[in-house]
């Protein structure tokens, strides 16, 4: 494809080039673009995809170069080439400038509209010829149309000037008919990183220009769809749908599935099957006008505010959803509809059941997807102003008459582009944003345009402009207190619903307290649930680091990672947290009744239970021993029954804790996850386990340097454990420093403590050992020793006592706190290295890792792996891949058993090198494997950006006693 085009070139003074660029800072919207319509794809009208390589140019400042590069006869034959959708910051290897990550604060002077000289400005060229089929240039118009730009856009086609726009997230178009050449047409498009519409996009996210989704040519024939509204209601009383199409072209509208065949405009009501995020039923029809046919897909519902809670269809809806930014770890926000499907397919698989589209419209793509599969869609607004909160938002463009055209043309470009899509149940303002009068504009035009959704903004506390009260983090004792309306709310909000918009910060390990908060969402009517903050982690990939986070590419202002705070993993592997949420929200519950029969609960707002089987398998120490069907009525939504299980098989080993798990699969193959799936489970014990004990047969014998005891040999002088058996033993002792979460650092903006400043601060990551004696009984290895930090008065006795009956040998710890902890313990336990470990086998939670406040997902079972596959690989190292409930695990030739049962951690590097990582590529396995046995861990919380642990989930140092039985196995 040549970069040459015919014709003269042009110049321009340096005066004219500072003229030319004014647009960049009118707190306008732009000009030259369409009005916004509805975003569809036609069945018979052509389109020309522009997507693919550009020729690029980068600049450094806005003015640096003129707009010749748009005329004819431009030779850009020597430029770069990116590839669109792109951010161009993501290509040519850092030549093209780099990211940027702020949570809040913009990375420029704060001057509104003003913005740096130094605005990185990217030069788009596409050369296009038309398709041998599309129309004659004669036979009707053309729109060129763009989805998306950051941050704002200057376009010409063939040397004329369209218009420019700001808007990154949202969809232009522009008339083009008229300049379309058969061959040769040049697309010209000058995108400029910094614009006045950058005050109105600070929205937690990596700052990334360029052309990132798709640009389209459409065919537009005479008597042509221009824009329509789908109304399509549901009566949950007489069942009946009441369909109207609006159409700015007059035409038919046919749903052959319900003999419907009528004129635009005109209402026609008829028995239907509603659309629900359970049962997302959709309706093919077709608009067809003089020039043009329209697929559309009609899901038919009613979203209403009645009785003061948020219902559909006549039911309260509980909200069990996620926030999600676009994100893939090498293309940006630039996602194709692979990536979109395989997002809404992990949701659903995980029992999400929506999606807060944080914050601004997501590629309409992704709703249409939401329609198909089933998810309620809070869709918000291209808006956030959120680093004007830094002085108490004095010139928010929000409270600013000359930013309301602006705000009001992203409102109508959301709600027109979306509005016929019944996934969207609730239309968001934005984000973060504060208060003022332009906000209150957007509502009055919002609920004037459409009435048959709700509107939400979470900065509108008096809720004066919205339809529900909104909060983001809040605590679980204050949503608690939200629900039985003892908040001290007053006036119009004290009778709307709640909803967290963000809550569970799902940022390294965790986020704690999943399960507590959705018990509190169950109890009360008024709290409809939330959306755990937020889907992926927003590393990008990087040849040395692994995943690049905030500060890696040298960014003067940044928030590190930050950015990572995602239920998945960068590369969409599902994390822990993921896992916990599924088992927290799953639409099934399954309870013993103590009585041999289970009491199965449909938590479902809509669907019954005829979509899912039920099994039963019967586990004697964590292997299934017999397993079968269980007959569980299809219980309508709300509706529980208990059902009887079956007699335990007979000629069980005798002392073997046993237990039932009750699972509801789906039945058959489904459009989201094949038969088998599991959507829900429950646990019910019958036996415990036997402790286990060793009686003490013989006694320490001190030969030679070394101490033996049974199988296990010890150091004489300090009693330290040396080996068991053939196995060699390395710096057993107590242990209560774990590589501190994201969680126990806390952030600087919460008033709650941070935990890792306060362990820190007392020395807790730099513990000291004295050994005070070591006694050799006649039936035990006594080994007393106080552990504290320096500098500090406080410090932990703690005695080790071991006893063997010849083959096995048990340790039994008693910790005694000494002093005045005014601080809980990070982890309490024993650690020690083993020289040699790969597989692991355990008794007891799993498969993933747990935490004292994340563990509801944890299955006790008998499960293997290998030491580094119990890693979870959190893009900043830290604590992680502890297993729950832990009865016996073997490694390294060992077997352990614990009295009681204990959380089990092997990895292949220390807690301290593990602490001391920022990147995965920092961590080197070493040549020992280190394990850790805890009696306790301290919970996890949410406190990178919401509350910390419950006090329940609190390691308080108090008195503990706890025993290990190890067996050598090799």
């Amino acid at each position: 494809m040549s970069f040459r085009t015919t014709g003269t070139t042009s110049t321009t003074s340096s005066t004219d080039r500072t003229a030319a660029v004014d647009y960049v800072e009118d707190v306008s919207p732009g000009e030259g673009a369409l009005a916004p319509r509805a975003w569809y794809a036609s069945s018979d009208a052509k389109c020309l995809s522009l997507n693919g390589s550009w020729r690029f140019r980068l600049s450094q400042t806005a003015d640096a170069e003129d707009d010749s590069f748009a005329a004819d006869g431009y030779d850009a034959g020597d430029w770069a080439e990116v590839t669109v959708p792109g951010h161009w910051v993501l290509q040519g290897e850092g030549a093209f400038g780099s990211p940027i990550y702020t949570n809040h604060l913009y990375p420029f002077p704060v001057d509104p509209p003003r913005v740096p000289t130094e605005n990185p400005t990217g030069d788009h060229l596409r050369v296009f010829d038309l398709p041998a089929d599309w129309p004659q240039l004669s036979d009707g118009g053309a729109v060129l149309r763009f989805d998306g730009v950051e941050s704002c856009a200057r376009v010409w086609l063939n040397g004329t000037e369209l218009g420019e726009f700001k808007g990154s997230r949202l969809a232009h178009e522009f008339t083009v008919g008229h300049l379309l050449k058969t061959v040769g047409n040049v697309l010209a498009v000058r995108v400029h990183q910094w614009s006045a519409g950058s005050y109105l996009e600070d929205q937690d996210q990596w700052w990334l220009p360029g052309i990132f989704r798709d640009v389209t040519l459409l065919h537009r024939p005479a008597g042509a769809v221009r824009d329509f509204f789908v109304h399509a209601s549901y009566d949950h009383v007489t069942g009946e749908g009441t369909l109207r199409v609006d159409s700015d072209v007059d035409g038919r509208v046919t749903v052959p599935a319900l003999d419907i065949d009528v004129a635009t405009g005109e209402p026609v009501a008829v028995p239907v099957e509603p659309w629900t995020a359970e049962t997302p039923r959709l309706y093919d029809g077709v608009l067809a006008t003089e020039g043009e046919r329209v697929p559309l897909r009609i899901g038919f519902r009613t979203v209403e505010l009645a009785d003061g809670l948020i219902k559909v269809n006549g039911e309260p809806v509980l909200f069990k959803g996620v926030n999600r930014h676009e994100w893939h770890p090498r293309r940006g926000r630039a996602l194709d509809l692979e990536t979109m499907r395989e997002d809404v397919l992990l949701m659903k698989r995980h029992n999400v059941n929506a999606v807060r589209t944080s914050h601004y419209p997501p590629h309409p793509a992704f709703l249409g997807l939401c329609d198909e599969y089933g998810l309620w869609v809070i869709d918000e607004c291209d808006l956030e102003t959120h680093g004007f909160v830094e002085q108490d938002w004095r010139d928010n463009p929000v409270d600013d008459d000359r930013w309301t055209p602006a705000l009001l043309d992203r409102a109508a470009r959301m709600v027109e582009r979306d509005k016929n899509h019944p996934s969207v149940v609730i239309w968001s303002l934005g984000n973060e944003a504060g208060t003022g009068r332009g906000l209150t504009a957007m509502a009055e035009w919002i609920h004037a345009r459409d009435t048959s959704r709700l509107v939400h903004y979470e900065g509108d506390w008096s809720c004066r402009d919205t339809d529900m009260y909104s909060r983001m983090y809040a605590s679980h004792e204050e949503v608690d207190r939200i629900g039985r309306d003892l908040d001290g709310g007053t006036g119009k909000r004290r009778g709307l619903p709640f909803l967290l918009c963000e809550y569970a910060h799902a940022m390294g390990n965790g986020p704690g307290g999943l399960a507590d908060y959705q018990r509190i969402f169950e109890a009360h009517d008024r709290v409809q649930g939330g959306f755990v903050w937020e889907w992926i982690d927003h590393g990008i990939e990087h040849p040395t680091l692994g995943y690049a986070y905030g500060g890696d590419f040298g960014e003067e202002l940044h928030d590190g990672n930050f950015v990572c705070d995602g239920l998945l993993l960068p590369d969409r592997t599902p994390s822990p947290g993921l896992t916990e949420f599924k088992k927290v929200i799953e639409p099934v519950g399954v309870e013993g009744c103590g009585d041999g029969t289970v009491r199965v609960t449909n938590k479902q707002d809509f669907a019954d239970l005829s979509a899912l089987a039920f099994t039963w398998s019967f586990e004697a120490d964590g292997e299934t021993v017999a397993s079968g069907g269980l007959p569980v009525p299809a219980l309508a939504a709300g509706e529980s029954a208990e059902v009887k299980l079956p007699q335990p098989p007979p000629d069980l080993p005798a002392g073997a804790e046993t237990g039932w798990t009750v699972r509801a699969v789906l039945a058959e193959d489904g459009p989201w996850a094949s038969a088998g799936h599991v959507v829900a489970w429950g646990r019910l014990p019958v036996t415990a386990r036997v402790a286990p004990s060793v009686a003490a047969a013989v006694g320490p014998v001190a030969e030679g340097g070394l101490i033996s005891l049974g199988p296990a040999a010890f150091d004489a002088r300090t009693g330290a454990l040396r080996s068991i058996g053939p196995v060699a033993v390395t710096g057993l002792r107590l242990d209560v420093w774990r590589a501190t979460t994201d969680n126990d650092d806390g952030t600087d903006w919460k008033s709650h403590v941070r935990h890792s400043t306060l362990w820190r601060e007392l020395g807790l990551h730099r513990m000291r050992h004295r050994l005070d004696a070591v006694e050799l009984g006649d039936d035990a290895l006594t080994v007393r020793t106080r552990v504290a930090p320096a500098a500090r008065e406080v410090g932990l006795s703690t005695v080790y006592t071991w006893r063997s009956d010849g083959d096995r040998i048990q340790l039994t710890v008693s910790v005694t706190p000494e002093g005045d902890w005014t601080v809980p313990l990070p982890r309490l336990g024993v650690r020690f290295g083993l020289a040699e470990a790969d597989a692991v086998t355990w008794f007891g939670g799993g498969a993933g890792e747990a935490y004292p406040d994340s563990r509801t997902a944890s299955a006790v079972g008998r499960w293997q792996s290998t030491v580094d596959r119990l890693q979870t690989p959190y893009v900043r190292p830290q604590e992680n891949g502890a297993r729950a409930d832990v009865r016996w695990a073997e490694l390294g030739g060992l077997r352990i058993e614990g009295d009681p049962e204990f959380w089990f951690t092997a990895r292949r590097w220390t807690s301290e090198q593990l602490d001391a990582a920022r990147h995965r590529t920092d961590l080197a396995p070493g040549d020992t494997v280190w394990v850790n046995l805890d009696h306790g861990q301290h919970g996890l919380g949410s406190q990178s950006c919401g509350p910390g642990p419950l006090p329940q989930y609190f390691l308080n140092a108090a008195p503990a006693e706890f025993s290990f039985v190890f067996t050598a196995t090799g």
